[in-house]
């Protein structure tokens, strides 16, 4: 464990239920993602893993901190639908939590018995928590980057401990991403080379003042991880982390930005959370979410807490694109902020700089 006991309790019982989750969403993932039989385009094992990794997190942080609040993405309103297609995900997403919960886990407790049908619903619906500046409270995304999930690529498991409106605790399960940083990543789709490979599933842990670390799925020993070392002098070298998806971030801007900065390297893409744990570690540098269109779409706090806390505690500083501090206080958006740089404190200015440019030149300095 990381050195203060600060949160300590708190990080034994995120680790566990994070770490509980990230083996079952890799299950689901064996098991019905990566089935030749499936239909690429059917959500239905997202919603099965969404729901499954939901339960167990908000089940064990019931369990052990029954008086915080949760703020998740997901409810249980279609567990509940009489529908017999309904009926049948509520059955699987049972099975999948109870077995998630039970399962021999080295040094985790597990639980005792079987929850049954309405203690998975209720423990789901936890995260109705509407959020605020006041007091304790969790945020959960249970599956971050659903279409790295369903296409074979990168997905997380996000966990952060919010008090006051600050992040404190972040803890965060990447089942795709291998434990060595060098080692090269799956490539995208290869669904049998995912199935094969034993060096993936990482755990990555944060806590404020107190550094960023990772453990692999099965070793519980917390590595410490930092940025690379970079400064103005030496921005060329650097390469960006960023979106498969277009729709999430522009990469037209972002290349204007990579120019301004004399950025050559191709930049390093991939879906979720996984982006800020990538960046933390080393492997790319700096990491852009920039407003597409009109700007009008706002962030969820689920989204980007335990991801920024941990590259925070790595050596980097986290804005949005006018510099501004991520506020997790307003609730369940960061309706103060206008999307996310990420990258070494050392250089995150001059990124700011060249992002105020490159949108000017867009005609969108306004945002």
């Amino acid at each position: 464990m990381t050195s203060s006991n600060k949160w300590k309790r708190e990080e034994e019982v995120a680790i566990n239920a994070v770490l509980r989750a990230s083996l079952t969403t890799s299950q689901v993932f064996q098991q019905l993602v990566a089935s030749s039989s499936m239909t690429k385009s059917d959500k239905s094992p997202v919603t099965v893993g969404d729901f499954s990794a939901q339960a167990i997190v908000n089940s064990i942080l019931a369990r052990e901190f029954p008086d915080d609040a949760i703020v998740g993405e997901e409810d249980a309103d279609d567990l509940r639908s009489e529908v017999e297609d309904k009926q049948q995900l509520k059955r699987k997403v049972l099975q999948l939590a109870n077995e998630g919960l039970t399962r021999d886990v080295e040094g985790q407790n597990t639980l005792s018995k079987t929850l049954e049908e309405e203690e998975v619903l209720k423990a789901i619906d936890r995260g109705n928590h509407a959020g605020g500046i006041k007091g304790r409270m969790w945020t959960l995304d249970p599956i971050d980057g659903t279409k790295g999930f369903l296409r074979g690529g990168q997905y997380a498991v996000c966990l952060g401990l919010i008090v006051d409106g600050k992040v404190e605790l972040g803890v965060m399960g990447c089942p795709n991403l291998p434990v060595d940083k060098a080692a090269a990543k799956p490539k995208e789709g290869d669904f049998d080379e995912v199935k094969k490979r034993t060096d993936l599933g990482v755990i990555f842990v944060a806590k404020r003042g107190q550094g960023a670390f990772q453990r692999s799925l099965t070793d519980p020993t917390l590595r410490p991880i930092s940025l690379r070392d970079i400064s103005a002098a030496s921005l060329a070298s650097a390469s960006f982390c960023e979106s498969v998806e277009s729709g999430h971030s522009s990469h037209g801007t972002n290349s204007r930005i990579a120019q301004l900065l004399g950025i050559t390297a191709p930049s390093v893409r991939m879906d979720s959370q996984a982006k800020y744990a990538s960046v933390s570690r080393g492997d790319g540098d700096i990491y852009l979410r920039l407003p597409v269109g009109d700007g009008s779409y706002i962030e969820k706090i689920w989204d980007h807490a335990a991801g920024s806390l941990l590259l925070e505690e790595a050596g980097g500083t986290v804005s949005d694109i006018r510099g501004r501090p991520l506020d997790f206080g307003l609730g369940r958006t960061l309706t103060a902020n206008k999307g996310v740089v990420a990258a070494h404190k050392a250089v995150h200015a001059k990124v700011i700089e060249a992002v105020a440019k490159a949108l000017e030149e867009e005609g969108r300095g306004h945002l």
